[in-house]
């Protein structure tokens, strides 16, 4: 039977459960990737192949992860073991949850130095230095900073205490709290940024560069991308989700929570496309210029524009928040696994988990100077690091949820916890985890690799 409550507290309401997994949805994925490949891949007709692959495939795997971590009341590890019990099957089906944490861990490693990046920024814009900006400038200023280990150090080792010091504090004092001052804010900073953006005269150049449909320019590859992204951006296969489920309190509807936290990732991604597309087309920047959009495109579209100083600064401010409301997420299900497992303070396995995802992040950011040299396996740490997460550790993980909860786990526990009233929509679900769920992700799973 699903227990009332986690060792570790309860979300005040459904609500905070909401902003805490969109949170944790909403990256630094969401406010650099999204706009380029949306841009990249037909706009709007991008769009509405991606909203289809979250219906179809993200939505089902996370109301899976969700109920899982509902039902058990505990960490990724210790739920999918306590539920493989409960329905009677091999508790080795524990090892997708050890895995689950494994690739927070990993992942919040490298996440560190990337945040790091957005901090520096943050300082610069807040300080003044990024005034006249030219393009060889803001690429030599990011260079510099990769080139940097001192800095990259300082910065990186600042987000982790950060991070570390709100997990530190509980369900209730630390991730609620820094939930309910977060994303109110992210979502503040969102408008107040695409209302500036609506003033540069290409605010309609850039509506129609994310939502003109453009089927020709979406190929079979941008069915693909518009899928990982779909299954990546909602925060699967890393236990988060789960773990977040552990705290919901049991009257919440776990569909109706989730198609909430999805579409106010979509929101925010969406939005985000629409604070920095009018910028880039005002100041005839490259729209489709990937990763270095944040750090080198738009420094140098805001040193450009009236007030850009000041935008620039909010800008890097709402990705930090961005990153620092994800990170939260990464590392909750090991804190809360060693709590369980080793019966640890909530403080002391926050040390932990800290000092070695610190240590690991050390060698990823030594990938862009000091240890460019090293590289196991044909690749530097970092991108060992974001290879082994991204292409086999996330994808199996959800893989393995869908065929957990749709193949082993009895079907009337599914159906207590989910709690849908119509029968019809309740076997749509199971379907789409069945069938639907596992072929997609083994399809970004063999792509990937």
């Amino acid at each position: 039977m699903s227990k009332t409550e986690s060792i570790h507290g309860t979300w005040a309401s459904r609500w905070v459960f909401i902003f805490a997994a969109a949170g944790s949805a909403v990256g630094l994925g969401n406010i650099w990737k999204f706009p380029y490949i949306v841009g990249e891949n037909g706009g709007g007709a991008f769009v509405l192949v991606y909203l289809a692959c979250i219906l179809m495939v993200g939505v089902p795997v996370m109301m899976g992860e969700v109920l899982i971590g509902r039902r058990a009341r505990q960490s990724p590890v210790n739920a999918l073991h306590e539920l493989a019990t409960e329905t009677g099957v091999d508790t080795r089906w524990s090892l997708v949850g050890l895995m689950g944490v494994l690739a927070g861990f990993l992942i919040f490693s490298f996440y560190s130095v990337v945040a790091g990046w957005v901090l520096h920024y943050v300082a610069l814009s807040g300080s003044g230095q990024m005034v006249d900006l030219g393009q060889e400038q803001a690429g030599d200023l990011f260079n510099g900073l990769l080139a940097d280990p001192s800095t990259l150090f300082l910065w990186h080792s600042l987000f982790v205490a950060l991070v570390m010091t709100v997990v530190a504090g509980g369900v209730i004092n630390g991730l609620e709290r820094a939930t309910r001052l977060l994303m109110p804010a992210l979502f503040a900073l969102l408008v107040v940024l695409m209302g500036y953006s609506s003033t540069t005269g290409q605010f309609g150049n850039a509506w129609n560069f994310l939502f003109g449909f453009d089927f020709g320019a979406l190929s079979w590859d941008g069915v693909l991308v518009a899928l990982g992204h779909a299954f990546f951006t909602l925060s699967l296969g890393m236990g988060a989700i789960m773990a977040y489920g552990s705290y919901m309190p049991k009257k919440a509807s776990i569909g109706g929570a989730v198609l909430t936290i999805a579409a106010l990732d979509t929101l925010v991604a969406l939005m985000s496309g629409l604070v920095i597309f009018p910028i880039v087309f005002a100041t005839q920047m490259d729209p489709g210029a990937g990763p270095g959009l944040m750090f080198v495109t738009l420094p140098v579209a805001f040193s450009q524009m009236p007030g850009g100083q000041i935008i620039g600064f909010m800008f890097f401010v709402l990705v930090a928040l961005a990153a620092l409301s994800s990170a939260i997420s990464l590392v909750e299900p090991a804190v809360a696994w060693l709590v369980e497992r080793k019966g640890f303070g909530r403080l002391k396995s926050c040390a932990l988990i800290g000092a070695l995802v610190w240590l690991l992040g050390i060698g990823a950011l030594g990938s862009f100077n000091f240890l460019s040299d090293f590289e196991p396996f044909g690749k530097n740490i970092f991108d060992l690091l974001d290879f082994v997460t991204a292409n086999l550790l996330l994808p199996l993980g959800g893989i393995c949820v869908a065929l957990f909860v749709g193949w082993r786990l009895k079907q009337s526990i599914s159906a207590d916890e989910l709690a849908i009233s119509n029968p019809l929509l309740f076997k749509v679900w199971y379907a789409l985890i069945r069938f639907v769920a596992p072929v997609a992700i083994g399809f970004i799973f063999l792509q990937n690799l």
